[in-house]
This record gives structure tokens, sequence and C-alpha cells, in this order.
């Protein structure tokens, strides 16, 4: 397969109305697109992407309008977050439409969606017509891809197209509400925090374990996520990083300062946004350059932090 790189949203849309699965930017990170409606299509994300086939994949829109086609109810707490931050980082889980192919929410019977508030995948979604099942476009377990440049690292001739749009400018997948309960349960820390769903929804709780032991109904709960090749730790400053490891290890946090000896390879962002817009970028950075270890400082789980620091040990665990 050649995969098509190109500027055009019509281009793009039009080849994945030709059956195709074309990758396009966001403002969390980069998608790998495919018509809901066709499960060949379909299938064929899991295929580039390797992906387990009991991991559902969220479902984007380009405005509310074409909600009717894939859910069969909006809850009350699903139009107030929507009404709230739609176009935005935020996915919302909600009743599966009958028609809705089974392939797209591993058999579930509810449905996440999303509308991105980015303007080429906005552009691209209209042109489609058709809502767009869009997981992220990395090889599954991989980190997510934040340019065009890392989804064709990856995807090249697995894919049909690639969407150009420069770098996305969060960094981090969206957050995941689940709104088919009585009480609204965030799935996924993402681009919208805890405290800000909470002055839309009040009563909206973190997932406990009993949640996550249940059937995924959100990507990036229970499979191997965001891991570089390079082994991932959690340290709370420079002052931790090992001085004989230097030389094969790097580091990314919010403090510069106070190494012993400074690693190959060191970012230091200057506030939560920019850590969580350059990890994803860093990792991969690190993996061309040879890195085989990756510290990353530890941050407040407030915020974005939240976000931050779920994506962080993940990766380790990974």
């Amino acid at each position: 397969m050649i995969t098509r790189i190109t500027r055009s949203p019509r281009v793009a849309s039009r080849l994945l109305g030709a059956g195709g699965v074309v990758a396009f930017p966001t403002e969390t990170v980069y998608g790998l697109g495919a018509d809901v409606f066709r499960p060949d299509a379909v299938e064929a994300i899991f295929r580039a992407k390797g992906r387990p086939q009991d991991n559902p994949l969220i479902v984007h829109v380009a405005d509310t309008d074409q909600l009717a086609r894939v859910a069969a109810q909006i809850t009350p707490a699903a139009q107030l977050a929507m009404e709230a931050f739609f176009p935005g980082p935020l996915t919302v889980i909600v009743p599966r439409h009958p028609d809705l192919p089974l392939a797209v929410t591993a058999g579930l019977d509810t449905v996440g969606v999303r509308s991105p508030n980015h303007p080429v995948a906005q552009a691209f979604l209209r042109e489609c017509d058709c809502p767009v099942a869009a997981p992220s476009a990395n090889r599954s377990g991989r980190p997510s891809p934040t340019t065009w440049q890392a989804v064709s690292e990856e995807l090249d001739g697995r894919v049909d197209a690639i969407l150009k749009g420069g770098s996305s400018p969060i960094g981090l997948e969206s957050t995941v509400i689940d709104c088919s309960r009585s009480c609204p349960v965030i799935l996924r820390s993402g681009g919208i925090s805890f405290e800000q769903l909470r002055e839309v929804l009040p009563r909206i709780q973190l997932a406990t374990g009993a949640v996550e032991s249940e059937p995924a109904r959100s990507p990036g709960m229970n499979h191997r996520h965001y891991a570089p090749t390079a082994q991932v730790q959690v340290v709370s400053g420079p002052h931790e990083v090992p001085p004989d490891q230097a030389a094969t290890s790097a580091y990314i946090g919010l403090v510069g300062e106070g190494f012993t000896v400074k690693p190959h390879r060191v970012c230091v962002c200057t506030d939560l946004a920019e850590y969580a817009r350059q990890l994803f970028r860093f990792f991969r950075t690190c993996e061309k350059a040879g890195v085989t270890r990756i510290y990353c400082q530890q941050v407040p789980e407030t915020g974005l932090g939240h976000a931050l620091m779920d994506r962080i040990r993940r990766a380790a665990e990974g």
C-alpha cells in the first residue's frame, strides 16, 4: 500500500469515503479514521495498529447534528458536558445506536463520541459527511503521535493517507467520561481536567477499581499504552537521575537544575501544558537517539497534572 500524504481535507475525505483509512490531526493527538458504517474499513484500523479487538474506538463528529446516527440517547449529563466542552478534548460515553457496527464499540452497548477543536480536523470531518471512528494513529501500545511525521514513521504503507496539520497543541488524548451511568465517571484523564468537569457536573467521580475491572468502555484502560522502547521511570527531580547512566539516559520535567551528571537528552518545560505537549514527542526523540532509560519528573496530580501522570505511569508500566 502506498500512503498518500496531503494537506487537503477534501482529498483525505474522498479516500476515507472510498473505504480507506486516513490519519488526521486533532488538538489532542493524531487520529486514525474510517467511516463508522464500513466494517471493513473499521477492521483495517485494527490491522494497521495491531490493536486488540476488545479495545473500543472513539467516534469523531463535526458537530452534534451527527450524534443521532451513532447514539441511541444523549443523557442529561452528556448534554451538559457537550454544551460546555464541545468542540474540544472531551469524549462522552453514551448508549450506542443499534445501527452502529459492534466492531466500533468492541461489542459494548455504549459508544464514545467527541468533536475535536482543531480547524483541519473540523474541515476534514465536514468533508467526510459521516461519523469517523478514530483511535490514535500509532501502533498499539506505543506513544501517541503528535505530528504527521510520527504517524508516517509508524504507519507508512499501512494506511491510505495522512492529512498534515501541524503539531497537536495539547499532546495528550481526550478526557473520557462515562455518561451512560446514573453518576458520570471519568474513565481517562486528558485535556479537560476533573476540576473543570466538576464545575459542570458536580457529582462526577474518578473511576474506581471496580469500574476499571469491568469491560473497558474507553481506550487506554486495560491495555499496555504509551510506552517507548526505552524504560520509563518516575523521579521527583534531577537529583534522582543516576550519574552512571547519564550517557544513555534522558530526562524531562519542570526542573532542570540538580543533576550530578547531565543526561544525554534533557527537556525542561516551562509549565504543565508544555510538559504534556512535549512528552510523547520526547519519547520518540529519545528512541532515535538510542536512549535506554527516560526519567520523567513527577508533578502534582491536579488539573492537567492528573492526565500527565496517568500517561507517564502507564508508559513506565509498559
